[in-house]
């Protein structure tokens, strides 16, 4: 009897033993489970986006930029062709600008360019001093041109920027209408698809008109992804910190008491696109 006892006692213990050990490496699995979800990306800290101004480009206080003519002819019976034709003065186009900025950021391999930027759609760049492009009958345009160096930074001196605000009627004339007064801003950079080493500094550039930035006067809000910037001097920056993928950049013309300037060309959205590496051809 004992010795029956005692076998049915070594059973329920070794029961026992077996089932406290087969709960303990569930637990176990369970840490181990857990820890590997703390490595997830989604726990991965976030690159903080950060403007940084870098030395100052070469300066160029002669030059000049001024329509020569425009010239336009009907395309069908819905559309102008207007042609602008460009003097420039003091500056040399397709010159690589002599700066180390041109190796630390994007860089034209054409050299010196100007911008052209029809109604604060993205800018055509031109190596040669004309445009032609295509507009309705019937409609009123704004085209803000400015000579840029070969990495794209605006010359923000006053005569190397010209601002051109026309119409054309029904039958293709054209007409220049006068500048509007209000303080307007002019989208530039960044612009398109950046890959490899250019992704890690990126110009934040743009033409304000009618407008001098200041602590105490018109300022640029710059949304950048979720981040922030107020910007009250109009200077070089770069983007850097940017997460790979989309990069969304609104700007906003402030006025001194921080509200949103009212009036055409005072807010300007772009997306552009990041990749880590340069896609292969």
């Amino acid at each position: 009897m004992k010795s029956s006892i005692l076998s049915t006692a070594a059973i329920a213990l070794t029961i026992s033993i077996f089932t406290s050990c087969n709960n303990t490496n569930k637990e176990v699995s369970s840490e181990t489970n857990s820890g590997a979800e703390s490595n997830t990306p989604a726990e991965t800290p976030m690159k903080v986006i950060t403007l940084s101004d870098f030395s100052a480009s070469p300066d160029f206080p002669d030059a000049q930029l001024a329509i020569k003519d425009v010239k336009t002819e009907m395309k069908g019976k819905d559309s102008v062709k207007v042609t602008i034709s460009y003097n420039v003065k003091g500056y040399e186009l397709k010159h690589q600008t002599e700066s180390d900025i041109a190796k630390e950021c994007n860089n034209s391999k054409d050299g010196q360019h100007i911008h052209f930027i029809l109604d604060n759609t993205p800018y055509a760049a031109l190596y040669e001093p004309t445009r032609s492009f295509v507009v309705p009958v019937n409609s009123k345009h704004y085209v803000m041109s400015f000579l840029s160096r070969s990495y794209h930074e605006s010359l923000k001196n006053k005569n190397a920027g010209v601002l051109l605000y026309f119409s054309v009627n029904e039958k293709g004339v054209y007409k220049k209408l006068d500048n509007p007064q209000n303080p307007m801003i002019f989208y530039s950079r960044p612009k398109g698809d950046y890959a490899g080493n250019d992704t890690q500094n990126i110009l934040l550039d743009f033409y304000v008109y009618n407008a001098t930035l200041s602590p105490n006067g018109n300022k640029v809000k710059a949304s950048i992804n979720d981040s922030t910037f107020t910007l009250d001097t109009w200077k070089p920056t770069f983007i850097q910190n940017a997460p790979m993928g989309a990069l969304k950049v609104k700007l906003e013309l402030l006025d001194k008491d921080g509200n949103t300037v009212s009036g055409e060309n005072t807010v300007i959205e772009r997306t552009v696109q990041l990749a880590a590496e340069t896609p292969t051809k």
